[in-house]
């Protein structure tokens, strides 16, 4: 059974100015994407800037966000990490934190072999009870999940699926072949997501949720339905944010889009920065037109 079908928000970590976190305001959030048909929440990912967390406060960000939630939706906890031994801590805490599952990005800089790969999730997955969603993003890591190797750890009983935001549709299509429609496929690029759909994909785990959740809800749910033309016209309506979201490093357009919106989630953690005067015009305009600031 799939963990969710539908629109997983990758949710920012809001900050304090002094870096801390804001969890008042991470409340604020969970309700707001609650109450906007949100499928999942998806705490300490990319966008959550879990890379410049400490152990603890990713740790203390997901213990928050379960009881917060309080399973009305599924949390997804990201823990991943080039070493496998911090990752199977991660993991371990994040499911004694309360996650109902974990999101694993393939290590990074040192990378690995696709034989290091699966050695690297089988490990992490025989060290927890709960559902593991696999995360390829090459263009963060320099690591893709090939296929085949995707096809070796759906074999593991708690390897439930993966992230796929490689954009590379050939290896999407391996995948689903290979692995068949119980392996679970969420898009991890929100301009791919009906694309991703129209291969079985479950949804997606989505940067574009944080702003407009109901429209992104709306659009994987048009699909399952069979209102192909209503899912596409969601998504080409969506396109121009969707670029702006992504005019520089995520998740810096996305937490400007949220305090341009009111929400006051605060700055990025350092090395990640304010935006660039032109590109901010971008994302003010793109907003504007999709009805989301004035």
């Amino acid at each position: 059974m799939s963990l969710f079908q539908g629109a997983g928000v990758a949710i920012v970590t809001p900050m304090n100015n002094n870096g801390e976190v804001n969890f008042p305001k991470l409340k604020e959030l969970i309700e707001f994407q609650l109450a906007n048909d949100t499928d999942a929440i998806i705490i300490c990912g990319t966008t959550g800037e879990a890379s410049t967390l400490t152990d603890e406060e990713q740790i203390e960000c997901v213990r928050y966000t379960a009881e917060v939630v309080a399973k009305r939706v599924p949390v997804i906890a990201g823990a991943g990490s080039n070493d496998t031994r911090h990752a199977i801590e991660l993991a371990k805490g994040c499911q004694n934190a309360g996650a109902d599952a974990v999101l694993l990005v393939t290590p990074y800089y040192n990378k690995t072999t696709q034989k290091g790969l699966i050695q690297h999730y089988t490990a992490i997955a025989n060290s927890i009870d709960i559902p593991i969603i696999l995360y390829n993003v090459p263009s963060r890591t320099g690591l893709n999940i090939a296929p085949q190797t995707c096809y070796e750890l759906s074999k593991v009983k708690n390897i439930i699926g993966i992230k796929e935001a490689s954009g590379n549709f050939s290896n999407i299509v391996e995948i689903a072949a290979l692995c068949g429609p119980d392996f679970d496929i969420y898009s991890g690029n929100d301009d791919q997501i009906v694309p991703v759909l129209a291969l079985g994909g479950k949804g997606v785990i989505s940067v574009l949720s944080n702003v407009a959740p109901k429209d992104t809800h709306d659009m994987v749910m048009k699909f399952l339905a069979g209102d192909i033309k209503g899912a596409a016209a969601l998504q080409c309506k969506a396109v121009e944010l969707i670029n702006a979201l992504f005019c520089e490093v995520n998740p810096i357009p996305v937490k400007t889009a949220l305090n341009l919106m009111g929400f006051e989630v605060g700055p990025c953690k350092a090395p990640l920065c304010d935006m660039e005067p032109k590109n901010l015009e971008t994302l003010k305009t793109a907003l504007k037109n999709y009805g989301l600031i004035q």
